[in-house]
């Protein structure tokens, strides 16, 4: 049977190949069963993956296919590996990706361009799943270019307007510049360690002793998280993911929720041994996370897009797995990557199933109802609302306040930045629910069609509500009196290689922690639903009492408007000074055009001398002949 695991990421790329090729022609039914079976048939293979791997003493499953790249000393194999971190990580992207792709069928049913988007969806779970299983990190940086192209194909899928393509473009090069870090962070290793198989970059630094200070590998750990940053939108690479929201909403809920935008963790969490061995790099690593989860959460306080205010709260969401893996909890920082998969791609799809009753509608102050027209939307989304919010005992819950525990061990101040960021969550979160789905309908002809979705998009809100809800025990921290299964299950992979004994547990006050940011959470949950369960009047009286403020958190702080000031027209000024300088003056005007006005002029004179009358012929032989006369014989 492992002869067929190399199919897991193959048989989705055969269903962007046939797609893209012949889906027009071959229909949309048969779209979907390609589209959508080839996922399956790859989650089905990938549970027999997970449970052989699982089998094995050391929970470990090497495959390799020959050798990719031999030159010199290094020789970079073609093959996965499939451990518990990958392995987890490959039935996230197969699971939630079929459904994502099963829920697709009822929301894209009447575009036209319905077979080039499953081609497109298909292609990136190929490359998603590349990224992870890939056993070297060129077969991985494959993987995660392929997914920056991905990603720019969905965002742009609407690629008639005017915005969608600009939103593709702007990810793609936000990408570009955190990609550079990765290829630079790549050839550090390699001269480090002069290999670039990941099993043989953990063992040598498994035998290294942390840097005290600023070395090698602190750098190129420092340049790999500069990646992360663009990858997985943090401060400052961050501009990119909201505007992502151009894209259909299912490719938000696949790429910018569940899979590609927890590729920056993932990386880290593969690298976790040589990432310890760099103290400087691990606080970098916390306090960006931090201040992105704080930032990026008090942007989506007064977003009136409802797929907008999702948007920052996946960025902040990310800003807390990132704390986790810089306070040293990688399993913590990939379990909430784990549960942050079921509750927010429930969030975006629950989101879609709310627009497509509004007839795509998607300003929440132009909502309102909707829950007596949309029940199980409504339902599922308070499902992964309490879940985000983390609600004891849902998925958020566990993974939210494991992180928070570890950041308050490494810096009490970390811990206050992640307290402050969740209230701002709960805050939010209930403003979206209250004004999607409580109150009186603001869009009365909208509201009078609304309906629920079918089934293909009400059955995997569903599923994915349970599994926010109940996945979350999978993790219970012992801190809280439970087992951190989780842990204990990613530890072989978190820590292949190392040789030197792990750091201890250190004891803290975990549950009056836990007690303090829960309390507060739901005080301000319930803030947020008691001011806008009536409608945005709350918010429209802050805004006239509070109008600078309100104006700027609405504005996302002018960064946008400062990187175009400061940054974007510099450049497009530079670059037309160059154009005009180097191409239309030196090259087209001194390289191209001067050589030929210069021949037009001289052929233009020497025109001059071709009368047509013989005399003048005459006269002309006759002077060169005497011309050369005088010149030999003087």
């Amino acid at each position: 049977m492992n002869k067929c695991y190399w199919l897991i990421p193959i048989l989705p790329l055969l269903g962007a190949a046939f797609n893209g090729l012949l889906g027009k022609r071959a229909g949309k039914s048969v779209v979907t069963v390609v589209g959508v079976g080839l996922v399956f048939a790859s989650l089905l293979l990938a549970f027999s993956a997970f449970f052989a791997m699982k089998a094995l003493p050391d929970h470990r499953l090497v495959l390799n296919y020959g050798e990719w790249m031999v030159t010199g000393s290094m020789a970079v194999p073609f093959g996965m590996v499939i451990d518990p971190l990958s392995g987890t990580m490959m039935l996230v992207v197969t699971g939630i990706g079929f459904l994502i792709h099963l829920y697709s069928v009822g929301y894209m049913h009447a575009e036209e361009g319905y077979a080039r988007f499953f081609s497109y969806m298909n292609l990136f779970v190929f490359f998603m799943l590349t990224l992870v299983l890939g056993s070297s990190l060129p077969l991985m940086f494959v993987g995660w270019e392929g997914v920056g192209l991905c990603s720019y194909l969905l965002i742009g899928y609407y690629f008639e307007t005017d915005f969608a393509p600009q939103a593709g473009l702007k990810a793609f090069l936000f990408n570009r510049v955190g990609d550079l870090g990765v290829s630079i962070g790549m050839l550090v290793l390699f001269a480090a360690f002069g290999t670039l198989t990941i099993s043989d970059i953990l063992i040598q630094a498994g035998h290294l002793a942390p840097e005290a200070s600023f070395g090698v590998l602190t750098f190129a750990t420092l340049m790999l998280f500069v990646g992360a940053t663009g990858k997985s939108a943090q401060l400052p690479l961050y501009l990119w993911l909201p505007d992502a929201m151009a894209g259909p909403t299912p490719v938000s809920a696949l790429i910018h929720a569940a899979t590609m935008v927890t590729s920056g963790i993932y990386m880290i969490c593969r690298l976790a041994p040589v990432y310890t061995m760099t103290p400087i790099t691990m606080t970098v690593v916390a306090w960006v996370g931090a201040g992105t989860a704080l930032f990026a959460a008090t942007i989506g306080l007064f977003q009136r897009d409802i797929k907008k205010v999702l948007a920052y709260s996946t960025v902040s969401q990310l800003g807390y797995m990132f704390l986790g893996l810089g306070a040293a909890g990688f399993s913590a920082g990939f379990f909430h990557v784990f549960t942050h998969a079921w509750f927010k791609a429930l969030l975006f799809l629950g989101a879609g199933s709310a627009i497509h009753a509004m007839h795509h509608e998607q300003d929440l102050f132009k909502m309102g109802g909707l829950k007596n027209k949309t029940r199980i939307t409504f339902l599922t989304m308070v499902a992964g609302t309490i879940a985000i919010m983390g609600f004891p005992g849902t998925s958020g819950f566990f993974s939210k306040d494991e992180i928070l525990y570890l950041a308050y061990l490494k810096s009490p101040a970390l811990w206050v930045v992640g307290v402050v960021a969740a209230c701002c969550t709960s805050f939010y979160m209930w403003r979206l629910m209250a004004l999607a789905f409580w109150g009186e309908p603001r869009d009365k002809h909208a509201y009078e069609h609304a309906h629920e979705s079918p089934l293909s998009m009400t059955v995997p809100l569903m599923v994915l509500a349970v599994g926010s809800l109940l996945w979350g025990f999978w993790g219970v921290p012992e801190a809280f009196g439970g087992h951190f299964s989780i842990g204990e299950w990613l530890k072989p992979a978190l820590t292949f290689g190392q040789t030197h004994a792990a750091h201890g547990h250190h004891e803290g006050p975990a549950i009056l922690l836990a007690v303090i940011s829960t309390t507060l959470g739901l005080v301000f949950g319930f803030l947020g639903w008691s001011k806008y369960k009536t409608g945005p009047a709350w918010e429209l009286a802050f805004a006239e009492k509070h109008a600078f403020l309100h104006r700027v958190l609405v504005n996302k702080y002018y960064v946008d408007e400062g990187v175009e000031l400061y940054l974007l027209r510099p450049i497009r000024w530079f670059g037309n000074l160059m154009w005009k300088l180097f191409d239309v003056i030196i090259i087209d005007g001194v390289g191209v055009n001067l050589p030929g006005a210069l021949a037009r002029v001289f052929g233009d004179f020497t025109a001059l001398f071709q009368t047509g009358r013989v005399r003048n012929y005459a006269l002309s032989m006759a002077l060169g002949a005497a011309i050369l006369l005088y010149v030999f014989l003087k």
